[in-house]
């Protein structure tokens, strides 16, 4: 089945394609999903986020509260998986749906949301102040046709987490630059694992584009040219990430869970008799405290694996940034709002409550991370945000990502064909002669 591609101005993503004939219930619906406003007239802004232990919240609430009586902030949870954080905002936006004011964006579908349309302008002089304010790699991941269009509010990274005695026994150096073959070889040849996120799900493929951008190639150039992109993976760059993928899943090293393990699967392996090597976000350094102290106790951290020896690492870059709905009743009052919430303080109270660190270096300078985090670990933190590789900033990033978990899993079948095979098949979806 052929699947016209979208005329350049529409929003580049098989969702919103099919929604013509898909939205007449939801636009019905959206008709009395409106913003509220209390008794008094104050207006109540709904800020749709993505599941935490707390932190959004508590921002919400210091931004209610720093408003002196001009709008309150409430807050609604979306899914677990970022795909159907995507879905539901984007079903919602696609049918003016005014009850979402606010919304916690994943960086890979920022640049969707804004080519439909659905994210309000930011004003030039907060486009600066965001961009004096955060890291580079926060604002090129909310930055789509030269605008930032969503305001950074927490920045995530994965560095190499091991278990010292592991280490202190088994090697190697960790204080110089490691790389995958060495973590695998170590690992195999002394009954220890390597934890990884690969289930068929965005998290593999925030490995595959960390592997690929650790071996100097990239998933996608030219992303300015939307469908005509240039797709990169059949490359040098593709060959050495599928051989680190196809040398781990064929290793003692694999955990038996390897084709379904995500985040937390990953942390569990990680955290048993058999845990050696791990890579995973900043949350880690106190995922154990109160399940297993002896594991916490254990954790030590490094760069992240070299793809290539001696080629620096790109480790992955995460992070939520804040879009403001065009169809908001009250988009002044959430521009403010989303201003005030990715204020340094604010992200800093954010990384305090959920181990997402902040967007800006001068979050780092909360009183409380630094109680909470070694100042090696911390200086970790933001180096390896400096060398992050994020995934390519794209309206059809959604379209590419689920032909790489198509042709990419699971990871025992990855091979030397597969560079050659997935770039033919994201490159057919993008032209519209290929279905997911």
């Amino acid at each position: 089945m052929h699947v016209p591609r979208p005329a350049r101005g529409a929003l580049a993503s098989p969702l919103v394609r099919r929604a013509s004939g898909s939205f007449g219930a939801l636009a019905i619906a959206a008709g009395v999903l409106t913003a509220c406003g209390n008794s008094s007239g104050v207006p109540t802004l709904t800020w749709y986020i993505n599941p935490d232990a707390g932190g959004q919240a508590a921002v919400a609430a210091a931004c209610t509260k720093a408003s002196n009586g001009a709008y309150k902030i409430t807050t609604q949870t979306l899914p677990q998986d970022a795909n159907q954080q995507r879905v539901q905002l984007a079903r919602r936006l696609a049918a003016h749906d005014s009850g979402i004011d606010l919304m916690s964006i994943d960086p890979p579908y920022t640049a969707e949301l804004s080519n439909a349309g659905f994210l309000a302008p930011i004003s030039s002089d907060e486009q600066q102040v965001l961009k004096d304010q955060s890291f580079k790699g926060a604002t090129a991941a909310a930055t789509w046709n030269g605008q930032i269009v969503a305001y950074p509010f927490w920045s995530n990274t994965q560095v190499l987490w091991y278990r010292k005695g592991f280490v202190d026994k088994n090697g190697p150096d960790m204080s110089k630059p490691v790389t995958w073959d060495q973590i695998i070889t170590t690992a195999s040849q002394n009954g220890g694992t390597v934890a990884v996120q690969a289930n068929k799900y965005e998290g593999y493929v925030v490995w595959i584009n960390a592997l690929i951008s650790g071996a100097g190639g990239s998933i996608v150039v030219n992303a300015d040219k939307g469908a005509d992109a240039t797709v990169d993976v059949n490359s040098q760059a593709g060959d050495d990430a599928a051989k680190v993928i196809n040398d781990l899943a064929h290793s003692k090293a694999a955990p038996a869970d390897l084709s379904i393990a995500q985040e937390g699967q990953a942390g569990s392996t990680f955290g048993s008799s058999a845990g050696a090597f791990m890579v995973n976000w900043t949350y880690i350094w106190h995922n154990y405290d109160a399940t297993a102290p002896t594991v916490a106790k254990d954790i030590g951290y490094a760069m992240y694996p070299e793809t290539v020896q001696g080629k620096p690492a790109r480790p992955p870059y995460g992070g939520i940034g804040i879009g403001v709905s065009t169809y908001s009743a009250h988009v002044s009052d959430a521009s403010k709002a989303a201003a005030c919430i990715v204020k340094p303080e604010n992200q800093g109270i954010n990384a305090e409550l959920t181990g997402n660190m902040p967007a800006s270096e001068a979050g780092y300078q909360d009183p409380k991370l630094k109680k909470l985090y070694p100042p090696q670990l911390l200086t970790l933190f933001q180096k390896s945000l400096d060398a992050a590789a994020p995934r390519t900033v794209t309206p059809y990033w959604s379209d590419i990502s689920g032909a790489l978990q198509s042709t990419w899993h699971p990871p025992t079948a990855v091979n030397s064909q597969t560079p050659s095979s997935s770039s033919s098949f994201i490159e057919s979806v993008l032209q519209g002669k290929s279905l997911l």
